[in-house]
């Protein structure tokens, strides 16, 4: 788990999220308190529960990307679910169990990444031996083999002078474009989809599991070239050296202490005046259902038992037609901290446009230098594209952030188009070139409406 003390998280978030300090930092100190847990002696720490959050504030401020941010400084497993895709139970749709077992295969898939690099360089050296045996066959005593039940290759043999010339040329890269034949493992049987009612999708996952046994992988010969094949031969060598078991083992603990869910849209099932009373049921219905994954209950998955009594729950929404006060009191109590996140305004997008490492200026730069254009923003630019959208947002419906992606692509289209026959060209884009590209849709208000 990351160290990173709370003054460190937040300047690593301030790299990509400009503006709203205090979430920043009620995050990195509920990230913070994480690790504080795990020091603590073992019976006090299964007592404390992780701080709930609840983000409020407009579409476009930043609520999805703190917590995307967070998730990876704490190489924590992430997912993010919409309130609004989940049904209470008996009804057709996605019921909230599914947001923990979507979270397990993050984990798993996670875990796996990491062992994965852990025995990459046992792999590699593995993979060597196999792509060896394909390229000069019974060069060594061993026979070639490459399925994941494979032992591990012997040494070549001392005197193999061919074999030690053959490995240094393709260490320097010179039989890259050459072709070898191997086996590789094709597609397990039939694809099926099974229909599962609502509530029992663990169910389906376990009789595709039993398909999978029942038609085993086949394996058929390839022709490809040897760059692709060495790839390939690392995978599967370290696919064989990874426990599987191990890894479910280690997926499970990350999840259960480390994991978190960020659950958008939370405000639309929040019962409220201006919802019908069947709607009101339903969404009451789902945060009924939404109380014990928060409250700490047992998860059935395909890997196990998962408890979520640890796992850090983020929600978020605008709360324009509903406050947190309408949410249900057991579950209000569930996410006791609170934080309002504030509108952007011009200073803020001005500063989106140049201070994260991503930024969106330095993408599009990016881009086009793939076709030999250079192009430089000046401040006069960025400060009339800033200025367009505090406007728009103001005059049209407020999409925070996002309006930045529409105005640029819309300065930026016909450049893109022709880019490729204007290779070596540099360009400035100014305010003069801003405000010509963006004349038509400022004299046609309702035009803004569509395109902005």
């Amino acid at each position: 788990m990351s160290a990173l003390t709370p003054r460190e998280i937040v300047s690593e978030l301030d790299k990509y999220i400009i503006g709203q300090k205090d979430a920043k930092r009620m995050v990195a100190v509920a990230m913070r308190n994480r690790w504080r847990r795990q020091q603590i002696e073992p019976a006090l720490r299964d007592e404390i529960a992780p701080k709930n959050i609840i983000m409020m504030g407009p579409t476009g401020v930043g609520k999805t990307e703190i917590a995307r941010r967070l998730a990876k400084l704490s190489a924590s497993p992430f997912v993010k679910v919409e309130a609004t895709k989940f049904t209470e139970v008996g009804y057709v749709g996605r019921d909230v169990e599914s947001m923990i077992r979507d979270l397990m295969e993050l984990g798993i898939a996670l875990i796996r990444e990491e062992e994965t690099e852990r025995v990459r360089t046992k792999a590699e050296a593995n993979a060597e031996e196999s792509l060896l045996d394909l390229l000069l066959p019974g060069s060594r005593a061993s026979s070639p083999m490459t399925s994941f039940d494979a032992p591990t290759p012997s040494p070549a043999p001392a005197g193999d002078s061919t074999r030690d010339k053959m490995r240094q040329l393709f260490r320097q890269g010179k039989l890259d474009d050459r072709e070898v034949e191997m086996e590789v493992e094709m597609q397990a049987g039939p694809h099926l989809e099974v229909m599962t009612i609502p509530g029992m999708e663990e169910i389906g996952s376990q009789f595709k599991d039993v398909f999978s046994k029942a038609f085993p992988a086949k394996r058929k010969k390839r022709r490809m070239r040897v760059g692709d094949a060495f790839a390939l031969l690392i995978e599967q060598e370290a696919a064989r050296l990874i426990d599987p078991d191990k890894v479910s083992e280690m997926a499970r603990e990350r999840v259960e202490q480390t994991g978190i869910i960020f659950i958008d849209e939370i405000d639309k099932i929040a019962s409220s005046q201006h919802g019908g009373k069947s709607a009101d049921i339903s969404r009451e219905g789902v945060q009924r259902d939404l109380l014990p994954i928060v409250e700490g209950s047992v998860v059935n998955t395909k890997y196990g038992m998962v408890r979520t009594d640890h796992i850090l729950f983020i929600g978020a929404g605008a709360f324009h037609y509903s406050k947190p006060s309408d949410l249900i009191p057991e579950l209000q109590g569930r996410f006791p901290l609170r934080t309002e996140l504030s509108a952007l305004g011009k200073d803020e997008f001005l500063r989106i446009l140049k201070e994260p490492k991503n930024a969106l200026t330095i993408q599009y730069k990016a881009l086009l230098a793939t076709e030999g254009v250079t192009i430089e923003f000046t401040e006069d630019g960025l400060e009339e594209i800033a200025s367009f959208a505090e406007l728009t947002n103001q005059e049209t419906e407020n999409i925070g952030a996002r309006r930045l992606y529409t105005i640029m692509e819309r300065i930026l289209a016909d450049i893109s188009f022709e880019a490729p026959d204007r290779s070596g060209d540099s360009l400035v884009i100014d305010r003069a070139f801003v405000q010509q590209q963006l004349a038509d849709v400022r004299e046609d208000r309702d035009l803004s409406r569509y395109i902005l």
